[in-house]
Protein backbone atom coordinates (compact mmCIF):
# COMPACT_ATOMS: atom_id res chain seq x y z
CA UNK A 1 0.00 0.00 0.00
CA UNK A 2 1.43 3.26 -0.91
CA UNK A 3 0.55 6.34 1.63
CA UNK A 4 0.64 9.83 0.39
CA UNK A 5 -1.47 13.16 0.13
CA UNK A 6 -0.84 14.24 4.35
CA UNK A 7 -0.88 17.77 5.02
CA UNK A 8 -0.79 18.65 8.60
CA UNK A 9 -1.35 21.94 10.77
CA UNK A 10 1.00 23.18 13.11
CA UNK A 11 -1.67 22.38 16.19
CA UNK A 12 -2.27 19.26 15.40
CA UNK A 13 1.10 17.73 15.27
CA UNK A 14 0.76 18.64 18.66
CA UNK A 15 -2.51 17.01 19.30
CA UNK A 16 -2.15 12.82 21.23
CA UNK A 17 -4.59 10.53 20.13
CA UNK A 18 -5.70 8.54 22.33
CA UNK A 19 -5.36 4.53 22.44
CA UNK A 20 -7.93 1.86 21.13
CA UNK A 21 -9.48 1.42 18.01
CA UNK A 22 -13.02 1.32 17.25
CA UNK A 23 -14.99 -0.04 13.87
CA UNK A 24 -18.35 1.18 12.71
CA UNK A 25 -19.60 -0.47 10.04
CA UNK A 26 -22.27 0.24 7.41
CA UNK A 27 -24.41 -2.03 6.38
CA UNK A 28 -28.19 -0.86 6.58
CA UNK A 29 -28.81 -0.75 3.04
CA UNK A 30 -31.34 -2.89 1.42
CA UNK A 31 -29.17 -4.27 -2.15
CA UNK A 32 -32.39 -4.09 -4.17
CA UNK A 33 -29.72 -4.87 -7.12
CA UNK A 34 -29.53 -8.61 -5.50
CA UNK A 35 -33.11 -9.32 -6.54
CA UNK A 36 -33.90 -10.94 -3.31
CA UNK A 37 -36.07 -11.03 -0.10
CA UNK A 38 -33.33 -11.33 2.04
CA UNK A 39 -31.22 -8.50 2.94
CA UNK A 40 -27.90 -7.82 0.95
CA UNK A 41 -25.58 -8.38 4.04
CA UNK A 42 -27.38 -11.80 5.15
CA UNK A 43 -26.30 -13.37 1.92
CA UNK A 44 -23.73 -15.78 2.50
CA UNK A 45 -19.71 -16.07 0.98
CA UNK A 46 -18.27 -19.02 1.94
CA UNK A 47 -20.23 -20.01 4.49
CA UNK A 48 -20.60 -16.53 6.21
CA UNK A 49 -23.42 -13.84 5.80
CA UNK A 50 -21.34 -11.00 3.69
CA UNK A 51 -21.84 -8.48 6.84
CA UNK A 52 -19.96 -10.95 9.30
CA UNK A 53 -16.58 -10.71 7.19
CA UNK A 54 -15.67 -6.85 8.53
CA UNK A 55 -16.64 -7.27 11.67
CA UNK A 56 -14.55 -10.50 11.76
CA UNK A 57 -11.78 -8.02 10.56
CA UNK A 58 -12.51 -5.63 13.48
CA UNK A 59 -12.15 -8.45 16.10
CA UNK A 60 -9.23 -9.82 14.73
CA UNK A 61 -7.71 -6.16 14.79
CA UNK A 62 -8.43 -6.00 18.71
CA UNK A 63 -11.63 -3.24 17.95
CA UNK A 64 -13.64 -2.08 20.72
CA UNK A 65 -16.13 -1.09 20.34
CA UNK A 66 -17.65 -2.30 17.17
CA UNK A 67 -20.54 -0.70 16.28
CA UNK A 68 -22.51 -2.55 12.65
CA UNK A 69 -25.38 -0.04 11.22
CA UNK A 70 -27.99 -1.61 10.21
CA UNK A 71 -31.63 -0.90 8.71
CA UNK A 72 -33.25 -3.19 5.92
CA UNK A 73 -34.34 -6.48 7.90
CA UNK A 74 -32.48 -5.22 10.49
CA UNK A 75 -34.26 -7.73 13.81
CA UNK A 76 -32.92 -10.24 10.90
CA UNK A 77 -29.41 -9.04 10.61
CA UNK A 78 -29.07 -8.02 14.19
CA UNK A 79 -30.14 -11.98 14.93
CA UNK A 80 -27.42 -13.61 12.61
CA UNK A 81 -24.63 -11.48 14.15
CA UNK A 82 -25.40 -12.21 18.17
CA UNK A 83 -25.81 -15.44 17.04
CA UNK A 84 -22.44 -15.53 15.35
CA UNK A 85 -20.32 -13.33 17.77
CA UNK A 86 -22.04 -13.02 20.94
CA UNK A 87 -25.06 -11.33 21.93
CA UNK A 88 -24.49 -8.06 23.63
CA UNK A 89 -20.97 -7.90 21.81
CA UNK A 90 -21.95 -5.43 19.33
CA UNK A 91 -23.61 -1.54 20.04
CA UNK A 92 -25.87 -2.15 17.28
CA UNK A 93 -27.28 1.24 15.86
CA UNK A 94 -30.86 1.37 14.03
CA UNK A 95 -30.48 3.76 10.50
CA UNK A 96 -34.47 3.27 10.12
CA UNK A 97 -34.53 6.83 7.61
CA UNK A 98 -31.69 5.74 4.84
CA UNK A 99 -30.38 9.26 4.31
CA UNK A 100 -26.94 8.69 3.27
CA UNK A 101 -23.88 7.70 4.57
CA UNK A 102 -22.90 10.26 6.50
CA UNK A 103 -26.19 10.24 8.65
CA UNK A 104 -25.11 6.68 9.23
CA UNK A 105 -22.00 7.69 10.60
CA UNK A 106 -23.11 10.30 12.86
CA UNK A 107 -25.72 7.87 13.90
CA UNK A 108 -23.11 5.18 15.18
CA UNK A 109 -20.56 8.09 17.10
CA UNK A 110 -23.22 8.78 20.09
CA UNK A 111 -22.65 4.70 20.60
CA UNK A 112 -18.95 5.05 20.84
CA UNK A 113 -19.44 6.91 24.21
CA UNK A 114 -16.37 9.09 25.16
CA UNK A 115 -13.99 7.27 23.06
CA UNK A 116 -11.26 9.23 21.73
CA UNK A 117 -9.34 6.81 19.79
CA UNK A 118 -8.89 6.01 15.97
CA UNK A 119 -12.31 5.56 14.46
CA UNK A 120 -12.24 2.88 11.23
CA UNK A 121 -15.23 3.06 9.06
CA UNK A 122 -15.78 0.70 7.08
CA UNK A 123 -18.46 -1.46 4.60
CA UNK A 124 -20.90 -4.72 5.08
CA UNK A 125 -20.65 -5.56 1.57
CA UNK A 126 -16.63 -5.44 1.02
CA UNK A 127 -15.89 -9.04 2.12
CA UNK A 128 -12.46 -9.36 0.75
CA UNK A 129 -11.19 -6.18 2.52
CA UNK A 130 -7.61 -7.35 3.67
CA UNK A 131 -6.04 -6.81 7.36
CA UNK A 132 -2.92 -5.44 5.96
CA UNK A 133 -4.78 -2.86 4.30
CA UNK A 134 -6.48 -1.90 7.49
CA UNK A 135 -3.24 -2.18 9.93
CA UNK A 136 -1.55 0.67 7.14
CA UNK A 137 -4.72 2.81 7.40
CA UNK A 138 -5.30 2.60 11.12
CA UNK A 139 -1.52 3.68 11.58
CA UNK A 140 -1.33 6.07 9.24
CA UNK A 141 -4.02 7.86 10.78
CA UNK A 142 -2.49 7.24 14.41
CA UNK A 143 0.84 8.23 13.46
CA UNK A 144 -0.69 11.76 11.79
CA UNK A 145 -3.24 12.63 13.53
CA UNK A 146 -5.25 13.29 10.47
CA UNK A 147 -7.92 11.82 8.22
CA UNK A 148 -6.54 8.28 6.34
CA UNK A 149 -8.83 7.12 3.73
CA UNK A 150 -8.35 4.15 1.12
CA UNK A 151 -8.29 4.95 -2.73
CA UNK A 152 -7.96 2.03 -5.50
CA UNK A 153 -7.72 2.23 -9.46
CA UNK A 154 -9.78 0.09 -10.78
CA UNK A 155 -10.14 -0.73 -15.08
CA UNK A 156 -13.46 1.43 -14.67
CA UNK A 157 -14.29 4.06 -12.15
CA UNK A 158 -17.35 4.06 -13.17
CA UNK A 159 -19.76 4.67 -10.30
CA UNK A 160 -17.56 5.74 -7.53
CA UNK A 161 -16.11 8.99 -5.98
CA UNK A 162 -12.87 9.97 -7.44
CA UNK A 163 -10.27 11.77 -5.78
CA UNK A 164 -9.47 15.22 -5.88
CA UNK A 165 -5.74 16.51 -5.75
CA UNK A 166 -4.14 19.70 -5.72
CA UNK A 167 -0.85 20.85 -8.17
CA UNK A 168 1.34 19.30 -5.34
CA UNK A 169 -0.35 15.71 -5.18
CA UNK A 170 -2.06 16.85 -2.31
CA UNK A 171 -5.63 15.34 -1.83
CA UNK A 172 -8.56 18.06 -1.60
CA UNK A 173 -11.75 16.16 -1.68
CA UNK A 174 -13.71 13.14 -3.01
CA UNK A 175 -16.22 14.10 -5.80
CA UNK A 176 -19.29 11.64 -6.11
CA UNK A 177 -20.01 10.26 -9.29
CA UNK A 178 -23.52 12.21 -9.90
CA UNK A 179 -22.21 15.27 -8.93
CA UNK A 180 -18.69 15.27 -10.69
CA UNK A 181 -18.08 17.04 -14.48
CA UNK A 182 -16.54 15.16 -17.34
CA UNK A 183 -13.40 15.98 -16.29
CA UNK A 184 -13.60 14.53 -13.53
CA UNK A 185 -15.24 11.58 -14.24
CA UNK A 186 -12.08 10.79 -16.06
CA UNK A 187 -10.07 10.67 -12.79
CA UNK A 188 -8.61 6.89 -12.61
CA UNK A 189 -8.12 7.37 -8.98
CA UNK A 190 -11.38 6.23 -6.57
CA UNK A 191 -12.67 6.66 -3.06
CA UNK A 192 -12.92 3.19 -1.64
CA UNK A 193 -15.13 4.96 1.30
CA UNK A 194 -13.47 3.15 3.99
CA UNK A 195 -11.51 5.46 6.62
CA UNK A 196 -9.49 5.89 10.12
CA UNK A 197 -9.43 8.58 11.56
CA UNK A 198 -9.68 10.37 15.41
CA UNK A 199 -13.22 10.16 17.04
CA UNK A 200 -13.09 14.03 17.84
CA UNK A 201 -12.62 14.80 14.03
CA UNK A 202 -15.33 12.50 13.17
CA UNK A 203 -17.89 14.35 15.98
CA UNK A 204 -17.20 17.88 14.41
CA UNK A 205 -17.10 16.84 10.86
CA UNK A 206 -19.99 14.98 10.69
CA UNK A 207 -22.08 17.51 12.44
CA UNK A 208 -21.30 19.82 9.41
CA UNK A 209 -22.60 17.85 6.61
CA UNK A 210 -25.83 19.23 4.50
CA UNK A 211 -27.70 17.17 1.86
CA UNK A 212 -27.37 20.18 -0.80
CA UNK A 213 -25.82 17.37 -3.39
CA UNK A 214 -27.56 15.41 -6.39
CA UNK A 215 -28.74 12.77 -3.80
CA UNK A 216 -29.91 15.16 -1.36
CA UNK A 217 -27.98 12.81 1.16
CA UNK A 218 -25.80 13.54 3.54
CA UNK A 219 -22.07 12.49 1.82
CA UNK A 220 -19.22 11.14 4.11
CA UNK A 221 -17.32 11.78 1.61
CA UNK A 222 -17.71 15.70 2.37
CA UNK A 223 -15.58 15.02 5.60
CA UNK A 224 -12.67 14.48 3.66
CA UNK A 225 -12.29 18.37 2.54
CA UNK A 226 -13.21 19.57 6.25
CA UNK A 227 -9.97 17.50 6.87
CA UNK A 228 -7.86 18.89 3.67
CA UNK A 229 -8.44 22.10 5.12
CA UNK A 230 -7.35 21.15 9.05
CA UNK A 231 -6.04 17.80 9.88
CA UNK A 232 -4.68 16.68 6.78
CA UNK A 233 -5.51 13.53 4.44
CA UNK A 234 -3.51 10.69 3.97
CA UNK A 235 -3.78 8.09 1.08
CA UNK A 236 -3.81 4.30 1.63
CA UNK A 237 -3.96 2.91 -1.69
CA UNK A 238 -5.04 -0.64 -2.17
CA UNK A 239 -6.07 -3.32 -5.23
CA UNK A 240 -9.14 -2.66 -6.81
CA UNK A 241 -10.58 -6.19 -5.83
CA UNK A 242 -9.92 -5.99 -2.66
CA UNK A 243 -12.09 -3.34 -1.52
CA UNK A 244 -15.20 -3.61 -4.35
CA UNK A 245 -18.39 -4.14 -2.86
CA UNK A 246 -21.14 -6.70 -3.63
CA UNK A 247 -23.78 -5.64 -5.46
CA UNK A 248 -25.59 -8.42 -7.27
CA UNK A 249 -25.22 -11.83 -7.60
CA UNK A 250 -22.30 -12.12 -10.20
CA UNK A 251 -20.43 -10.06 -8.03
CA UNK A 252 -21.14 -12.31 -5.01
CA UNK A 253 -19.92 -15.46 -6.89
CA UNK A 254 -16.53 -13.32 -8.25
CA UNK A 255 -15.98 -12.36 -4.97
CA UNK A 256 -16.77 -16.31 -3.46
CA UNK A 257 -13.92 -17.12 -6.21
CA UNK A 258 -11.53 -14.75 -4.99
CA UNK A 259 -12.09 -15.42 -1.61
CA UNK A 260 -11.56 -18.89 -1.87
CA UNK A 261 -8.53 -18.77 -4.24
CA UNK A 262 -7.17 -16.77 -1.53
CA UNK A 263 -7.47 -19.38 1.80
CA UNK A 264 -6.46 -22.31 -0.43
CA UNK A 265 -3.21 -20.68 -1.34
CA UNK A 266 -2.56 -19.66 1.69
CA UNK A 267 -3.10 -23.40 3.09
CA UNK A 268 -0.88 -24.48 0.60
CA UNK A 269 2.27 -23.42 2.36
CA UNK A 270 2.36 -26.83 4.57
CA UNK A 271 -1.60 -29.27 3.14
CA UNK A 272 -1.63 -31.25 -0.56
CA UNK A 273 -4.92 -30.00 -2.79
CA UNK A 274 -5.01 -31.91 -5.71
CA UNK A 275 -7.26 -29.37 -7.76
CA UNK A 276 -7.90 -26.12 -5.88
CA UNK A 277 -10.06 -24.76 -8.15
CA UNK A 278 -12.37 -27.13 -7.21
CA UNK A 279 -12.13 -27.48 -3.94
CA UNK A 280 -13.91 -25.32 -1.24
CA UNK A 281 -12.23 -24.59 2.49
CA UNK A 282 -14.61 -21.75 4.26
CA UNK A 283 -12.57 -18.63 6.28
CA UNK A 284 -12.99 -20.67 9.87
CA UNK A 285 -11.48 -23.94 8.43
CA UNK A 286 -8.25 -25.38 9.70
CA UNK A 287 -5.64 -27.59 8.28
CA UNK A 288 -2.64 -29.69 9.64
CA UNK A 289 0.60 -30.51 8.55
CA UNK A 290 0.56 -32.57 5.51
CA UNK A 291 -3.13 -32.72 4.84
CA UNK A 292 -4.02 -34.00 1.56
CA UNK A 293 -7.49 -32.63 -0.30
CA UNK A 294 -8.90 -34.41 -3.03
CA UNK A 295 -11.29 -32.61 -5.97
CA UNK A 296 -14.65 -31.06 -5.26
CA UNK A 297 -13.75 -31.19 -1.46
CA UNK A 298 -15.96 -29.06 0.75
CA UNK A 299 -14.87 -27.99 4.17
CA UNK A 300 -17.06 -25.67 5.72
CA UNK A 301 -17.90 -24.15 8.93
CA UNK A 302 -15.12 -25.12 11.77
CA UNK A 303 -14.04 -28.08 10.51
CA UNK A 304 -10.70 -29.13 11.38
CA UNK A 305 -8.43 -31.46 9.80
CA UNK A 306 -5.45 -33.01 11.53
CA UNK A 307 -1.62 -33.53 10.46
CA UNK A 308 -1.61 -36.38 7.55
CA UNK A 309 -5.27 -36.78 7.00
CA UNK A 310 -6.16 -37.27 3.68
CA UNK A 311 -9.84 -36.43 2.18
CA UNK A 312 -10.86 -38.34 -0.96
CA UNK A 313 -12.84 -36.51 -3.96
CA UNK A 314 -16.33 -35.25 -3.52
CA UNK A 315 -16.31 -35.26 0.42
CA UNK A 316 -18.16 -32.83 2.25
CA UNK A 317 -17.69 -32.17 6.12
CA UNK A 318 -19.35 -29.16 8.19
CA UNK A 319 -18.09 -28.94 11.45
CA UNK A 320 -16.26 -31.82 11.86
CA UNK A 321 -13.20 -33.05 13.42
CA UNK A 322 -11.22 -35.20 11.50
CA UNK A 323 -8.04 -36.82 13.51
CA UNK A 324 -4.53 -37.24 12.27
CA UNK A 325 -3.78 -39.43 9.94
CA UNK A 326 -7.25 -40.77 9.00
CA UNK A 327 -8.68 -41.57 5.94
CA UNK A 328 -12.47 -40.39 4.57
CA UNK A 329 -13.07 -41.99 1.18
CA UNK A 330 -14.52 -40.20 -1.84
CA UNK A 331 -17.76 -38.84 -1.48
CA UNK A 332 -18.63 -38.98 1.85
CA UNK A 333 -20.66 -36.38 3.97
CA UNK A 334 -20.25 -35.69 7.97
CA UNK A 335 -21.63 -32.98 9.90
CA UNK A 336 -20.90 -32.22 13.53
CA UNK A 337 -19.12 -35.21 13.81
CA UNK A 338 -15.74 -36.32 15.60
CA UNK A 339 -13.65 -38.87 13.56
CA UNK A 340 -10.71 -40.09 15.36
CA UNK A 341 -7.20 -40.39 14.60
CA UNK A 342 -6.07 -43.75 11.71
CA UNK A 343 -9.89 -43.85 10.83
CA UNK A 344 -10.93 -45.34 7.99
CA UNK A 345 -14.06 -43.89 6.35
CA UNK A 346 -16.33 -44.86 2.91
CA UNK A 347 -16.66 -44.43 0.33
CA UNK A 348 -20.65 -43.05 0.39
CA UNK A 349 -20.52 -43.12 4.50
CA UNK A 350 -23.17 -40.31 5.91
CA UNK A 351 -22.20 -39.29 9.41
CA UNK A 352 -24.75 -37.37 10.60
CA UNK A 353 -24.54 -34.88 13.85
CA UNK A 354 -23.66 -36.50 16.98
CA UNK A 355 -21.44 -39.18 15.79
CA UNK A 356 -17.95 -40.03 17.70
CA UNK A 357 -15.94 -42.14 15.45
CA UNK A 358 -12.73 -43.81 17.95
CA UNK A 359 -9.56 -44.13 16.42
CA UNK A 360 -8.68 -46.49 14.17
CA UNK A 361 -12.46 -46.77 12.93
CA UNK A 362 -13.67 -48.33 9.80
CA UNK A 363 -17.16 -46.92 8.40
CA UNK A 364 -17.45 -48.15 4.99
CA UNK A 365 -19.79 -47.85 2.26
CA UNK A 366 -22.85 -46.95 2.75
CA UNK A 367 -22.90 -46.97 6.51
CA UNK A 368 -25.14 -43.69 7.88
CA UNK A 369 -24.72 -43.06 11.63
CA UNK A 370 -26.29 -40.49 13.52
CA UNK A 371 -26.42 -39.29 17.93
CA UNK A 372 -23.41 -42.75 17.09
CA UNK A 373 -20.57 -43.60 19.32
CA UNK A 374 -17.97 -46.00 17.94
CA UNK A 375 -15.14 -47.13 20.18
CA UNK A 376 -11.48 -47.17 19.40
CA UNK A 377 -11.05 -50.08 16.33
CA UNK A 378 -14.65 -51.09 16.07
CA UNK A 379 -16.39 -51.54 12.13
CA UNK A 380 -19.24 -51.35 10.58
CA UNK A 381 -18.00 -51.73 6.70
CA UNK A 382 -21.41 -52.10 4.82
CA UNK A 383 -24.27 -51.11 4.44
CA UNK A 384 -26.05 -50.17 7.79
CA UNK A 385 -27.68 -47.60 9.95
CA UNK A 386 -26.47 -46.89 13.28
CA UNK A 387 -28.82 -44.26 15.23
CA UNK A 388 -28.99 -43.61 19.03
CA UNK A 389 -26.16 -45.49 19.76
CA UNK A 390 -23.20 -46.65 21.99
CA UNK A 391 -20.89 -49.00 20.27
CA UNK A 392 -17.60 -50.16 22.49
CA UNK A 393 -14.33 -51.12 21.25
CA UNK A 394 -13.01 -53.66 18.58
CA UNK A 395 -16.99 -54.50 17.89
CA UNK A 396 -18.07 -56.08 14.29
CA UNK A 397 -21.16 -54.56 12.64
CA UNK A 398 -22.08 -57.10 9.71
CA UNK A 399 -24.04 -55.91 6.52
CA UNK A 400 -27.32 -54.62 6.31
CA UNK A 401 -27.95 -54.00 10.57
CA UNK A 402 -29.60 -51.75 11.53
CA UNK A 403 -30.54 -50.17 14.41
CA UNK A 404 -34.35 -50.08 15.19
CA UNK A 405 -34.22 -46.52 16.98
CA UNK A 406 -37.90 -45.03 16.80
CA UNK A 407 -41.18 -46.12 17.14
CA UNK A 408 -42.73 -43.03 15.28
CA UNK A 409 -42.94 -40.48 18.88
CA UNK A 410 -39.66 -41.33 20.46
CA UNK A 411 -36.20 -42.32 19.83
CA UNK A 412 -34.25 -45.04 21.86
CA UNK A 413 -30.58 -46.54 22.37
CA UNK A 414 -28.82 -49.39 21.50
CA UNK A 415 -25.67 -50.17 23.36
CA UNK A 416 -23.13 -52.92 22.16
CA UNK A 417 -20.48 -53.57 24.45
CA UNK A 418 -16.63 -54.12 24.15
CA UNK A 419 -15.70 -57.34 21.50
CA UNK A 420 -19.43 -58.19 20.54
CA UNK A 421 -19.87 -59.27 16.93
CA UNK A 422 -22.94 -58.51 15.28
CA UNK A 423 -23.87 -60.85 12.73
CA UNK A 424 -25.01 -59.36 8.74
CA UNK A 425 -29.14 -58.29 8.43
CA UNK A 426 -29.20 -57.96 12.41
CA UNK A 427 -32.07 -55.31 13.59
CA UNK A 428 -31.69 -54.39 16.69
CA UNK A 429 -34.91 -52.87 18.30
CA UNK A 430 -34.22 -50.41 20.75
CA UNK A 431 -33.94 -50.16 23.61
CA UNK A 432 -31.53 -52.84 23.76
CA UNK A 433 -28.03 -54.09 25.04
CA UNK A 434 -25.95 -56.47 23.55
CA UNK A 435 -23.22 -57.57 26.20
CA UNK A 436 -19.30 -57.72 25.91
CA UNK A 437 -18.06 -60.92 24.14
CA UNK A 438 -21.87 -62.00 22.39
CA UNK A 439 -22.93 -62.77 19.03
CA UNK A 440 -25.69 -62.27 17.32
CA UNK A 441 -26.41 -64.42 14.51
CA UNK A 442 -27.01 -63.02 11.31
CA UNK A 443 -30.62 -62.66 10.26
CA UNK A 444 -31.40 -62.20 13.87
CA UNK A 445 -33.96 -59.30 15.65
CA UNK A 446 -32.93 -58.41 18.61
CA UNK A 447 -35.48 -57.50 21.04
CA UNK A 448 -34.19 -58.24 24.51
CA UNK A 449 -30.82 -57.72 26.33
CA UNK A 450 -28.39 -60.02 24.91
CA UNK A 451 -26.29 -61.04 28.39
CA UNK A 452 -22.25 -60.91 27.78
CA UNK A 453 -20.82 -63.76 26.13
CA UNK A 454 -23.82 -65.47 24.80
CA UNK A 455 -24.99 -66.18 21.32
CA UNK A 456 -28.85 -64.58 20.02
CA UNK A 457 -30.25 -66.04 17.31
CA UNK A 458 -33.97 -66.07 16.17
CA UNK A 459 -34.34 -67.65 12.65
CA UNK A 460 -37.70 -69.36 11.07
CA UNK A 461 -36.96 -73.20 10.80
CA UNK A 462 -35.84 -73.65 7.48
CA UNK A 463 -37.74 -75.97 5.38
CA UNK A 464 -36.42 -77.46 1.90
CA UNK A 465 -38.72 -78.90 -0.93
CA UNK A 466 -37.25 -81.49 -3.00
CA UNK A 467 -37.57 -81.17 -6.45
CA UNK A 468 -39.59 -77.71 -6.47
CA UNK A 469 -37.83 -75.61 -8.71
CA UNK A 470 -37.45 -78.15 -11.31
CA UNK A 471 -41.28 -78.58 -11.18
CA UNK A 472 -41.94 -75.00 -11.59
CA UNK A 473 -39.22 -74.29 -14.52
CA UNK A 474 -41.03 -77.06 -16.62
CA UNK A 475 -44.31 -75.90 -15.87
CA UNK A 476 -42.79 -72.29 -17.19
CA UNK A 477 -41.54 -74.46 -20.21
CA UNK A 478 -44.64 -76.28 -21.56
CA UNK A 479 -46.73 -73.19 -21.72
CA UNK A 480 -47.34 -72.02 -25.16
CA UNK A 481 -45.84 -69.25 -25.54
CA UNK A 482 -47.41 -65.80 -26.85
Amino acid sequence: MAAKGKRRTKAQRKTKIADGLAVIVLAAGKGTRMKSRRAKVLHPLLGRPLAAYPIALAREMGADPIVPVLGHQRDAVEAELSARFGAGSLRVVEQADQRGTGHAVALALPALGDFAGIVTIVYGDVPLLRRETLDALVGAARAGGCLAIVTARPPDPTGYGRILRDRRGRITAVIEQKDASEKQRRIGEINAGIYAAPADFLRAATAKLDARNAQGELYLTDIVAQAARGIGVVAIEAAADDVAGINDRAQLAEAEAMMRARINRAWMAHATFRDPASTVVEPDVTLGEDVELGRNVSLRGRTRVGAGARIDDGVVLTDTEVGAGAQIKPYCIATETVIGPGAVIGPFAHMRPGTKLGPDVHLGNFVETKKTVLGRGSKANHLSYLGDSIIGEKVNVGAGTITCNYNGYEKFQTVIEDGAFIGSDTQLVAPVRVGARAVVAAGTTVTGDVPAGALSISRVAQVDKAGYADKVAKRYADRPKK
